[in-house]
């Protein structure tokens, strides 16, 4: 069982706090009763946040020997962090634990030293004084969130859905991920490096979207190109390129290939299917392009993910 450790400190901001609490708690493995095991852990017996005060079960001795620690937002990033939080997350660090911040959390794991020499973001409206103050991180403001590995920084509210997910599917794979984010009535996922800040059309444009989405999504196997996808939507190359930036934060190409890498990774987890089989399948022009697509994309060899995450 994978235990996460979620520090709830003073001044805590109420919905980061939630989202770990309702995302790893929803996770279903077959044959796994219980695959996270989910705490929070008070700054003190009693943690103040702006609209109400929290009673917890477990302080922050209890976050030792956790496999995963959050550190979600906090309301006053100019607060001091006290010297137990600290520790706290650095114990957590030499531990072995992985470490993960939402929103202004990232402001903790900065004072701790986690992210000295690393790429981290934070609610865009809070990334210039984190990189005032904390000169030796390098903060990118125009991200979701920065997988560093040992250390994830994530940006504010929905990001911190989007950052949660990728845990679940770094450690229980694709499918897995899906069920939680359905459970969450959620769309899996916006990848990381989506921009933070995205300015919506007017309704009816957004509305006119999610067809042309699910189209797309019906026929990854074929050869789409940016044309198709224009005439389809009966709009302009450039229109059309314009409406995905604004409500994907990509463009029509790159949310397709990530559309197809999400397919083979479902498919790899689920199927007996040919690594051959799975490239034609999620819409690969060939094994070699699907190989080194999937492996930039995901992190590892498609042969090795399906290792990891195919049930036995």
């Amino acid at each position: 069982m994978h235990k996460i450790a979620i520090l709830a400190l003073h001044g805590v901001i109420p919905f980061d706090l939630a989202t770990p609490c309702e995302v790893f708690s929803r996770v279903r493995v077959p044959g796994v009763p219980v695959p996270y095991e989910v705490i929070v852990c008070g700054e003190g017996p009693s943690v103040g946040s702006t609209l109400f005060d929290l009673h917890t079960r477990w302080n922050l001795g209890h976050a030792s020997g956790a496999d995963t620690l959050i550190v979600p937002g906090i309301e006053d990033i100019h607060a001091p962090v006290s010297a137990a939080v600290l520790a706290t997350v650095r114990a957590a660090a030499a531990g072995g634990a992985r470490i993960a911040s939402i929103c202004t959390g990232a402001f903790v794991l900065a004072a701790a030293g986690m992210l000295d020499g690393q790429r981290a973001t934070t609610h865009w409206l809070a990334a210039a004084e984190l990189a005032r103050r904390f000169p030796a991180v390098s903060v990118d403001p125009n991200v979701l969130f920065i997988d560093n590995g040992k250390v994830l920084t994530s940006a504010g509210a929905a990001a911190g859905l989007d950052l949660c997910l990728h845990l679940v599917r770094r450690d229980c794979g694709a499918a897995v991920a899906a069920g939680a984010a359905r459970e969450a009535v959620m769309p899996l996922e916006r990848g990381g490096g989506q921009a933070q800040f995205i300015v919506h059309p007017e309704p009816s444009s957004s509305l006119a979207l999610q067809p042309v989405l699910k189209w797309m999504e019906s026929r990854l196997h074929q050869a789409l190109t940016l044309e198709a996808i224009a005439a389809h939507a009966a709009l302009s190359k450039r229109t059309l390129s314009r409406r995905f930036l604004r409500q994907t934060g990509t463009s029509p190409l790159q949310w397709l290939l990530g559309a197809r890498v999400r397919r083979a990774q479902s498919l790899l987890e689920t199927s007996a299917l040919s690594i051959e089989q799975v490239a034609n399948a999620a819409g690969f022009g060939s094994g070699a392009a699907f190989r080194a697509c999937f492996s930039k994309q995901v992190g590892t060899s498609p042969q090795d993910y399906r290792r990891s995450f195919r049930p036995r």
